[in-house]
């Protein structure tokens, strides 16, 4: 499915660039207790595209996805954006920039047990000022998309995993933002459930002027990504070019 490459031979020209990153480094902690999760890594994501990383547990992967959504700080190189470069900003800028701009699809869900699915998905429109009877429209609108009609007022205790994976879905998708970031989305998903969450970030990644960026170890989600990125140790070991990447141009 995959043609191998390295980072600096991938055609970055050949689309335009969501996220350029250049030298990034992340260290936690001090003296002995010190590891180092990022060592210089560069990483490209493309308009246009879905984007698979992949690497064993602890190679840095959610760590690039954090700095990336500016979540997390980072302690040098350089991170754009969308044109921005996040390294620049001060910390309430990044917080605007994020929620414009990103969703996050989180592999523990991190709903809120105190308001029903409805209030959950609607957060994000909220904090970018969209009225509550439009915002709970769009929300109810999502939430039936995804399957989950008629579940509008329960509390997301009263789901099964899947169901509030869904419901992390919608809320991560309601706002229509240009960049999704997604930390194991299908992990809690049966089969049917998952290709059709992966179908629906398919079609919002092929939107010219959006990118989906994936951290999985489900082998199922592959065949769903334009490229895919291995992590090892704290680098970007290889890229890898879909196949079909080229061909499907007409649909960026």
């Amino acid at each position: 499915m995959f043609n191998e490459t390295t980072e600096d031979a991938s055609p970055a020209n050949a689309h335009a660039l969501a996220v350029h990153v250049r030298g990034v480094s992340k260290t936690f902690g001090t003296g002995e207790a010190r590891t180092h999760a990022l060592k210089g890594v560069d990483f490209d994501a493309r308009l246009g595209e879905m984007l698979v990383i992949v690497g064993p547990s602890g190679c840095g992967k959610t760590t690039l996805l954090s700095v990336i959504a500016g979540t997390l700080e980072f302690d040098g190189g350089e991170i754009d954006v969308f044109n921005t470069p996040l390294h620049q900003l001060k910390p309430r800028d990044i917080t605007e920039f994020r929620k414009r701009n990103v969703g996050f699809i989180f592999q523990q869900f991190n709903l809120i047990p105190t308001l029903n699915l409805v209030e959950n998905v609607s957060v994000p429109l909220l904090i970018n000022g969209v009225r509550r009877p439009a915002a709970e429209k769009k929300a109810r609108a999502l939430l039936e998309q995804l399957g989950l009609g008629g579940r509008e007022n329960d509390r997301p205790t009263m789901l099964s995993g899947g169901q509030q994976q869904r419901v992390a879905i919608a809320r991560a998708l309601v706002h229509e933002p240009r960049m999704v970031i997604c930390d194991e989305p299908t992990s809690a998903l049966d089969k049917e459930t998952g290709a059709r969450i992966m179908e629906l970030l398919r079609d919002i990644a092929r939107h010219p002027d959006r990118c989906v960026i994936v951290v999985t170890h489900d082998n199922r989600v592959f065949k769903y990504a334009d490229r895919m990125t291995e992590m090892e140790d704290g680098r970007v070991q290889r890229v890898h070019e879909s196949l079909n990447y080229y061909d499907q141009e007409g649909e960026h």
